[in-house]
């Protein structure tokens, strides 16, 4: 009879263990596994680069030294398991490497990489990175993108738990969307018509009259053209809905709040990858915040932009208010709040002295939105009312509207992309978008990949 206690420790070390003890380390041998990322071969010696979750790990190959194995047997992509001594070399990654006196190989692979991920870039197209995505993201570059969303989502969800928010999980499929249009995906569930839901919206709608303050990061979908740089059929949506609210600043306070605590934690937690990816952290210690209809005039007057549609922001005004709110107050980041109320859904709180906007924000991020929020309809007859106003039924909205009928606090929230978030970050050029190329800035695009700024374009 065997009992199984909890997790086993092994003795193979990790790199931060070595980098932990590295000075007591040095002139000692170490255990350590991990995948060949490259081989350089110098003759009499070799660099075997190993990759590990942490990063990097350089090991030296000597002809003669290592048992039973010659610089042959090694392929890159093996996995392995390796003996050496721990010797300083500032020059290798992490100022260590390992100079081996045993190599065993765990797995072999069967064909060589169809891409070459030991490159510090990844000179591919988008479409070749995607179907090749397992392999792809071997590459140290490609990885750390997803390291810093990680960090984003940690961020957000260590914040708001040390604010007293409950994680919830909503369903995902459901009877109708909550944000309106038809840009839903449509599917037959056990003989009755069912929508993949765009948003947790009401759902977490009703769990503020449990828990007070709710947040989820779950995937959304919608059925809507991705060939873009804005839109995803399927993104993680980071949302978080609290009651007792006086007013929808106070969810623009908390979204500041959480800005705050993720981006110090991509700088402490996660400055390798920061420092790989070369990232700008931008400051958030305050953010601006501007009236939509005032937003329009100050980019139309600065620029010499007709407004063209009163009623919701272009993409090109969008990125034009970016621009403003850098140049003057050198924000990277700028709330732009009391959108119309017809480009609102049914649940958004209109504005006491101007019901023609609401008490709702986009937050924009060097020229993007990439986030909706305000505060919601409370009132039982005053949801009913707008809803009839928009030509709604309740079908479907029964157990939604159930909840506002025995009682709701004031209250708001917002749903953050976490794709547009860490795209932004990233301040790269997605391709394909849906744009006009103006200019071609550098030509062969199928060598340069699609990470570099090849076209000056403009959106359509």
């Amino acid at each position: 009879m065997k009992f199984v206690t909890g997790s086993t420790e092994k003795q193979v070390m990790e790199i931060s263990d070595v980098l932990a003890q590295l000075d007591s380390l040095a002139g000692k041998e170490i255990r350590m596994n991990g995948a060949i990322h490259t081989i350089r071969d110098m003759g009499d010696v070799a660099f075997v680069v190993l990759r590990k979750r942490e990063g990097l790990v350089q090991t030296v190959f000597e002809t003669g030294a290592v048992k039973e194995k010659e610089l042959k047997d090694l392929k890159e992509a093996a996995t392995v398991e390796v003996s050496g001594v721990v010797a300083l070399e500032d020059r290798a990654p992490n100022g260590f490497e390992i100079r081996l006196t045993e190599v065993t190989i765990l797995s072999e692979p069967k064909e060589p990489m169809p891409i070459p991920i030991s490159k510090w870039k990844l000179n591919t197209s988008l479409e070749t990175k995607l179907n090749l995505r397992p392999i792809s993201l071997r590459n140290v570059r490609e990885r750390a993108k997803f390291k810093i969303q990680e960090g984003i989502v940690r961020g957000f969800r260590d914040y708001l738990f040390s604010q007293g928010f409950t994680e919830i999980h909503t369903p995902k499929i459901g009877a109708k969307g909550a944000e309106g249009g038809s840009n839903l995906f449509r599917l037959d569930y056990f003989h009755r018509p069912a929508v993949l839901e765009q948003s947790p919206q009401l759902y977490k709608q009703m769990m503020v009259g449990v828990f007070d303050r709710v947040f989820e990061t779950g995937p959304v979908f919608r059925a809507e053209k991705h060939n873009t740089k804005r839109h995803l059929n399927e993104y993680t949506s980071l949302d978080f809905e609290m009651g007792y609210i006086d007013s929808f600043e106070e969810i623009m306070a908390m979204e500041t709040g959480f800005l705050q605590y993720a981006m110090n934690l991509l700088k402490t937690e996660y400055a390798k990858e920061v420092q790989i990816l070369k990232l700008e952290i931008p400051d958030v210690s305050k953010i601006p915040a501007v009236r939509f209809d005032v937003a329009k005039e100050l980019v139309s007057q600065k620029y010499n932009r007709k407004i063209r549609n009163p009623f919701d922001l272009e993409p090109e005004e969008e990125a034009l208010i970016g621009q403003y709110f850098k140049e003057e107050y050198g924000s990277d980041f700028v709330f732009v709040t009391h959108y119309p109320s017809k480009k609102r859904p049914f649940y958004a709180m209109d504005d006491p002295e101007d019901p023609t906007y609401t008490l709702s924000f986009d937050l924009l991020f060097r020229g993007m939105e990439i986030t909706t929020g305000g505060q919601r309809i409370h009132d039982y007859h005053e949801l009913l009312a707008k809803m009839e106003k928009r030509g709604m039924t309740d079908e479907g909205m029964e157990q939604y509207l159930s909840a506002f009928k025995h009682g709701m606090p004031p209250h708001g929230g917002l749903g953050i992309g976490m794709e547009r978030l860490t795209m932004k970050m990233m301040n790269e050029v997605v391709a394909p978008c849906n744009c006009i190329i103006e200019e071609v800035l550098k030509e062969n695009a199928t060598a340069a990949g699609f990470d570099e700024p090849l076209f000056r374009i403009r959106e359509i």
